[in-house]
C-alpha cells in the first residue's frame, strides 16, 4: 500500500482531494477495527495498528505467516469453543474465496497467545467480517479480515446473567448467532420464492387476458355483424360464435386447474393399468394423425383417473398439433417407474426449449402459427399433474420428431 501524489486542486475556500492522492495505507494503518490483509492461501500480507496492539505482537513476526500460526488456537479451551472457533474462522475464510462476497461471521471466542508469555493464552471475543478484494476480471486476489474485539461487553453479559460456565456462555451465543443467520438467510430464500411466484403469476395474468380478448372480440363483432346486417347467414355466424365459445371454455378450463393444482387439492386416487387407460382415452378422441400404440400389460400406477385423463389428454393435444402423419403412444415398465412416451414426427423440439415448453404460457413460434388459438398452459398443467403423483414429465432428444416422456411411481400390484 503506497501514498499517491501530492498535488491538490482549490475550489473556493475549500480544497479538493482527487483519489490518486488518497495515502490507502494510512487509512488502513489507523482503522479503528482491527485489520488484517490476507492472501488466498491465508498467509498475512498487512496487518493496521490496531492488530499490533491487541496481539502485542511485531508486524515483522506476523508477515508472511499463515494466519493459523500466526493466532493458533488455544489447546487448553474447550473443544466446543475454541477449537470450534478456528473451524469457523476457516470455514468464513474459504467461503469467501468460493462466493467472492462478504461472509458475517458469528459472535465467537478466539483466545490470543500473549507475546510475551508463549503458551499462555488470554480469553477474547470476536464480531468479525471476511472481505473479498477482487481482481480486475473478478477474481479474489486478497482477503480483508476486519474484528472488533468484545471481550469487555461478553464478559459483562455474563456477570449480569448471573456467572455461569464460560465456554458454555460462549457456545450458546455462537449457537444463537448461527440460527439467526440461518433463519435470514432463509427469509431471503422464501422472500425470492414468493417474488418469483408472484412474477409468474402476473405473467400468466397478462396471458391469459391476452388469450381471453381474442374469442372474446371475435364474439361482439360476429354479434355486432349479425345484428347490424340484415339477411346474414345464421348458421355460419352461429358456428363461429361456438368456436370462439369453445375456446372461452378451453382456456376458463385451463385456468381452474391451475388453481386447483396450486391448492393442492387431491382426488380419490385409484390402481389404473396405463395400458387399458391409454386405450380408453384413445377411443374418446377423433385424433387428426395416425396413432401407433405399443403397450405392455399389468403397468399399474396409483392415481387420480381425472386427473390423469387430463395429462394424457393434454400430450396428446400437444402431439396432434405438431404431428405430420403420425403419433406413437408406447407404454412400460422400467422399475421403479411406469413410463408413457409420446411421441410424433413433427420438427421436433430444439435443445434450448425441451425445459422451457413446460412453461406457463410460453409458446414457441412455430407452435403459434400452427395453432394460434393455444394458450400455452397444456403441458405446464400435465407436469404439475404429474408432480402431484410423484412423477415426472420431461422432453428428450428424439430423431425426426418430438418425443415426451412421463414416469410415474409403478405399482406391484395387478390392476383389477
Amino acid at each position: 500500500m503506497a501514498s499517491a501524489g501530492a498535488g491538490r486542486r482549490g475550489c473556493g475556500t475549500g480544497t479538493v482531494v482527487t483519489r490518486s492522492e488518497i495515502d490507502y495505507e494510512a487509512v488502513f494503518r489507523v482503522g479503528q477495527a482491527l485489520s488484517i490483509l490476507l492472501t488466498t492461501d491465508f498467509v498475512v500480507l498487512a496487518m493496521n495498528d490496531v492488530c499490533l496492539t491487541l496481539s502485542g505482537r511485531d508486524a515483522r513476526d506476523m508477515v508472511g505467516r499463515n494466519l493459523f500460526d500466526v493466532f493458533p488456537p488455544n489447546p487448553a479451551a474447550a473443544q466446543d469453543s475454541e477449537q470450534q472457533g478456528a473451524r469457523i474462522l476457516r470455514t468464513s475464510l474459504e467461503q469467501v474465496l468460493t462466493t467472492r462476497r462478504r461472509d458475517f461471521m458469528p459472535l465467537q471466542r478466539y483466545d490470543i497467545e500473549s507475546a510475551d508469555r508463549p503458551g499462555v493464552f488470554e480469553e477474547r471475543y470476536w464480531s468479525t467480517v471476511n472481505a473479498p478484494v477482487l481482481g480486475p476480471h473478478g477474481e479474489v486476489r486478497y482477503i480483508l479480515l476486519s474484528s472488533e474485539e468484545v471481550t469487555d461487553f461478553v464478559r459483562a453479559l455474563r456477570c449480569a446473567g448471573g456467572g455461569g460456565e464460560q465456554d458454555s456462555f460462549a457456545l450458546h451465543l455462537q449457537t444463537l448467532n448461527d440460527q439467526l443467520r440461518r433463519a435470514h438467510r432463509e427469509q431471503c430464500e422464501t422472500t425470492a420464492a414468493l417474488r418469483e411466484a408472484i412474477e409468474r403469476q402476473r405473467r400468466l395474468v397478462y396471458d391469459a387476458s391476452h388469450d381471453l380478448r381474442n374469442p372474446i372480440t371475435g364474439l361482439l363483432t360476429e354479434l355486432e355483424v349479425a345484428l347490424s346486417e340484415p339477411g346474414i347467414d345464421l348458421q355460419r355466424i352461429l358456428r363461429k360464435l361456438l368456436r370462439d365459445a369453445e375456446r372461452l371454455n378451453d382456456i376458463v378450463a385451463d385456468l381452474l386447474d391451475l388453481a386447483r393444482l396450486d391448492s393442492e387439492t387431491h382426488e380419490d386416487e385409484c390402481l389404473i393399468d396405463l395400458a387399458g387407460f391409454v386405450v380408453e382415452e384413445l377411443d374418446r378422441r377423433a385424433p387428426c394423425a395416425a396413432v401407433l400404440t405399443h403397450l405392455d400389460p399389468h403397468v399399474c400406477v396409483r392415481a387420480s383417473a381425472i386427473r390423469l385423463a387430463r395429462l394424457l389428454g393434454n400430450l396428446l393435444a400437444n402431439a396432434e398439433r405438431h404431428a405430420h402423419t403420425r403419433i406413437e403412444v408406447v407404454v412400460t415398465a422400467d422399475p421403479p417407474d411406469a413410463v408413457l412416451e409420446l411421441i410424433d414426427d413433427g420438427p421436433g423440439i430444439p435443445p434450448e426449449d425441451r425445459e422451457r415448453v413446460f412453461e406457463r404460457g410460453y409458446r414457441r413460434e412455430e407452435a403459434r402459427a400452427r395453432d394460434p388459438r393455444g394458450s400455452g398452459l397444456g403441458l405446464s398443467i400435465a407436469r404439475e399433474i404429474a408432480r402431484e403423483h410423484g412423477g415426472r414429465l420431461y422432453a428428450v432428444e428424439h430423431h425426426g420428431g418430438a418425443c415426451v416422456v412421463l414416469r410415474l411411481p409403478l405399482v406391484t400390484e395387478r390392476c383389477s
